[in-house]
């Protein structure tokens, strides 16, 4: 476990969302299966497994997702537009039959944050150090609303802000240098909590002080891609936090 020096200068937290705040990753594991498994039947071409779902799609924007699942099985479609419809044969297409799914799984089930996580988050608060949410998803604020921390966060910076602003998806660091930007800091004293390789990549890549979240993707494989540390649960990093500033 690093020590308190680790954060000793940070002025910023950016959390990713699903498998970070709120399980939903789990959520998003699930619709991908539905869809790919359903496509990949209907075509011939192969089988889905979780395994892809690590390698190929996990953190990334959703039209990235499909496209390099897709690519995996050696299945090129046109590209599309994101008003396509969920039955359309494009990449924004399949995009848009996962986003489907997923809302509706959100909308019958609901989802709670993670009490290690909300552990985590209030020790950050209490030190009055600001924090964000960085998501890959187009639905990061309807699921902080349904989890009830929307009001937790300066700013939150997703796929909708992406798309706006022009920024490229994770494992790119734009999203995070935006979010850093809009908190009033940079990557040397911010630092990026994410569970998918490609969000500690993005992290690395930007400079930032990086936290890996192990919620099955593996700590050998967050801390190859270049996380500081890496927990199973942020509850883990409350007490060394807390003592950043004991020198």
């Amino acid at each position: 476990m690093a020590g308190a020096e680790l954060f000793a200068d940070v002025e910023a937290v950016l959390f990713d969302l699903d498998g970070v705040l709120t399980p939903t990753a789990e959520v998003h594991r699930r619709a991908w299966a539905l869809l790919f498994e359903e496509y990949f039947a209907t075509v011939g071409k192969g089988s889905y497994s979780e395994a892809d779902y690590f390698a190929h799609i996990d953190g990334k924007p959703r039209y990235d997702g499909v496209r390099d699942e897709l690519a995996a099985h050696g299945i090129t479609l046109p590209e599309g537009d994101p008003s396509d419809g969920p039955d359309a044969e494009t990449v924004c297409g399949l995009g848009n039959r996962k986003n489907l799914e997923f809302n509706r799984v959100l909308a019958e089930e609901g989802v709670t944050p993670y009490p290690g996580s909300l552990e985590f988050l209030d020790a950050v608060d209490a030190s009055g150090i600001r924090s964000a949410v960085v998501s890959s998803s187009a639905n990061a604020i309807d699921v902080l609303n349904a989890a009830g921390i929307a009001d937790r966060f300066v700013a939150v910076v997703d796929g909708r802000v992406a798309r706006e602003k022009q920024l490229a998806g994770k494992p790119a660091p734009a999203t995070y240098e935006y979010g850093a930007q809009l908190l009033g800091t940079d990557a040397a004293h911010a630092v990026v909590v994410e569970d998918a390789t490609s969000g500690v990549a993005a992290g690395r890549a930007g400079g930032f002080i990086v936290v890996g979240v192990d919620r099955g993707t593996g700590r050998d494989a967050l801390l190859r891609e270049g996380a500081d540390v890496v927990v199973a649960d942020l509850s883990e990093l409350v007490d060394t936090w807390n003592s950043k500033g004991d020198r």
